[in-house]
């Protein structure tokens, strides 16, 4: 879309013709979501969806450090208690004793910490229970 407007031509009609030639040559048949209903339609407007939809695709959050911290490790024993292996379970307390660690070394802002890193064994062993293996 490098051409420029002729003179004499309106601005609306010069724009309509070039939305009508992109579609004739199919430029927006290949575009992603084509065909599918716009997301978020059916909720009420806010005024700041583009922050939180860039905030949700770069992983960023609003809560303090400390509170992020607290929901990951709430996350990690969800999924520890799901994992197929114990090796899992293992794997995925350990992550996140390392970051409860360092945090304990040098709390985060916000509210306290009010964590401490998992018991791994005590946790494979509840999860070597619940699924009736010893």
């Amino acid at each position: 879309m490098t051409e420029r407007k002729p003179a004499g031509v309106s601005f609306e009609s010069w724009v309509d013709k070039q939305i009508r030639e992109a579609e004739q040559r199919g430029d927006f048949s290949a575009l992603p979501g084509f065909g599918k209903p716009l997301p978020g339609l059916g909720r009420p407007y806010d005024e700041t969806w583009w922050i939180k939809a860039k905030m949700q695709r770069e992983g960023l959050s609003l809560l303090p450090p400390s509170l992020t911290l607290r929901k990951e490790a709430e996350d990690a024993g969800q999924a520890a208690a799901a994992a197929k292996t114990d090796a899992e379970v293992r794997r995925i307390l350990s992550e996140v004793n390392e970051k409860i660690r360092k945090a304990l070394l040098m709390p985060p802002e916000g509210p306290p910490l009010n964590l401490r890193p998992f018991d791994i064994e005590a946790a494979v062993g509840e999860w070597r229970e619940r699924r009736g293996r010893v």
